[in-house]
């Protein structure tokens, strides 16, 4: 369980905290993907980074194309990297299928599961929040697509809402992109999934697929992509031309309230930063009465 923070303002805690990776491509053997891009490397930093934060989340989410060519040697790396990360945490990891994975050895290695072309789903408790993963890989193919099997098993699931309602994680998003590239490789029929998710406790959906972080909404609810680990799109770039930088990374942190969901992306980077709110300054103004803290911190003094 998340470690509750001190409460400043009128909304309580989160009831519950998730970290949302996305696009790992590991390499059996890491090579560097493209000739460029260390996908190892740049996963270490991001689980380091994610651990840095002190935060212990109710679940690690990796929304899919977790290796680049579905290679068992691949997830055996990622397992090996994830795993003692998850377990400091006390966090399960929950593995989602993409478009550059492969089924059957990524239910094998990952799962310890036959190794079939079955769709990799799964549902998680986490104290009253419903997690469901999706598969919308579709086998010898990079577009996205639920089969009429996988609908059916989500409609059934959604019959009973859950206490915190539910979150979807599946890779391609049902949003459109602006990025020419990424409409050919689109979750297709997205209307038979709006039919499911409307009217049900759906609160949030994550994704990845693009490579940027972004966000929207869908059915009317609020869908968020988690930018790539291993590299990510220039979208400095006219649309047309965009490419590829070995820049940008980052995960996200879910915070599930009772009446909303909040997404934050969390760069990683090597920057130096302040000071200023230090743990020490929070413990102090922790201490003061709200009506203290108003006039310490938000009165203008120029």
């Amino acid at each position: 369980m998340t470690t509750a923070p001190v409460q400043f303002g009128q909304y309580a805690p989160a009831r519950r905290t998730l970290l949302h990776v996305s696009d790992t491509h590991l390499l059996a053997g890491n090579p560097p993907l493209g000739g460029r891009f260390d996908t190892a490397a740049n996963l270490a930093r991001t689980l380091e980074a994610a651990e840095a934060t002190g935060i212990r989340p109710d679940a690690i989410v990796f929304t899919g194309d977790l290796t680049d060519l579905g290679e068992a040697d691949a997830y055996a790396a990622l397992r090996d990297a994830v795993e003692p990360v998850a377990e400091r945490l006390g966090a399960p990891v929950v593995w989602v299928a993409g478009n550059h994975d492969e089924r059957t050895a990524m239910r094998r290695v990952l799962f310890g599961l036959e190794p079939t072309d079955d769709p990799v789903t799964g549902v998680w408790d986490l104290d009253g929040l419903r997690l469901i993963a999706l598969d919308s890989s579709v086998p010898g193919w990079h577009h996205g697509d639920l089969d009429a099997g996988q609908r059916e098993w989500l409609r059934r699931e959604l019959e009973t809402p859950a206490p915190l309602g539910t979150i979807l994680a599946l890779h391609h998003p049902p949003l459109p992109s602006h990025v020419p590239l990424f409409d050919i490789l689109e979750l297709r029929d997205q209307g038979r999934l709006a039919e499911i998710i409307a009217g049900s406790d759906v609160r949030a959906i994550l994704a990845g697929h693009l490579h940027y972080s972004t966000s929207g909404t869908f059915a009317g609810v609020p869908v968020s992509v988690a930018a790539a680990t291993c590299y990510t799109m220039n979208l400095a770039r006219p649309a047309v031309d965009v490419n590829g930088m070995d820049a940008g990374q980052a995960f996200h942190l879910v915070h599930v309230y009772d009446d909303t969901i909040t997404h934050a992306v969390v760069p990683v980077v090597d920057a130096p930063t302040s000071d200023v709110f230090s743990a020490a300054w929070v413990e102090r103004m922790s201490r003061l009465t709200p009506e203290q803290r108003l006039e310490e911190f938000s009165r203008k003094r120029h």
